[in-house]
């Protein structure tokens, strides 16, 4: 059940990201390549891989707009991830970024009710940001 939990918690926190980022007109910008488009088309990239890093694989710090071309392939063959590190940089300061690297093989150990309380948060937010949007 906590692996279900965790899944719909990572699609989530996603969602989250890309429409909390969203403009009044539901439009973001990639992270990386800065191209604009609807919060719907882009991806909810982890500037940690969530693959790689239990500590910050649910944290909305850790996930923004990336499009599709970013998140896919720019990360692990393209300039994205540089890109990334840049704009995480001027977003939170080179101080939180160089503590997400030290933080990021700390193992958090979540458990059946921190995944509920998690998704609940999350669609919390994201009925939030939908009741903002809805006008378009």
């Amino acid at each position: 059940m906590a692996q279900t939990l965790r899944k719909k918690c990572l699609i989530s926190i996603q969602k989250l990201a890309r429409i909390s980022a969203a403009d009044e007109y539901g439009m973001v910008n990639c992270v990386s390549c800065d191209k604009r488009m609807s919060w719907k088309d882009c991806d909810g990239g982890h500037y940690i891989s969530k693959g790689s890093s239990s500590y910050w694989a649910l944290e909305i710090e850790n996930v923004h707009p990336q499009c599709k071309g970013c998140n896919a392939f720019g990360m692990s063959k393209g300039s994205a991830e540089g890109q990334y590190t840049l704009w995480m940089i001027d977003w939170y300061g080179e101080d939180f970024v160089r503590q997400m690297h030290e933080d990021k093989r700390k193992i958090k150990k979540l458990y059946t009710a921190d995944y509920k309380e998690m998704l609940e948060e999350f669609t919390r937010l994201i009925k939030y940001h939908e009741d903002r949007l809805c006008h378009i």
